[in-house]
């Protein structure tokens, strides 16, 4: 796994734990939100102008 795809696991990983402990998302439906998530947020870190340019 390449760092960006760590990073955003660990980002998602900790959105979505938000998301449960705010009642936003139930430990139920986690399956389901979880890749969403990690998609956006994945998809958000590959495309930052920073990271391109090797700033962060």
């Amino acid at each position: 796994m390449d760092k960006d795809s760590k990073e955003a696991l660990q980002v998602a990983k900790e959105l979505t734990a938000k998301f449960i402990e705010t009642r936003t998302v139930s430990p139920g439906n986690f399956a389901e939100i979880f890749p969403a998530v990690f998609r956006v947020v994945h998809e958000t870190i590959r495309r930052c102008p920073a990271r391109e340019e090797g700033d962060a």
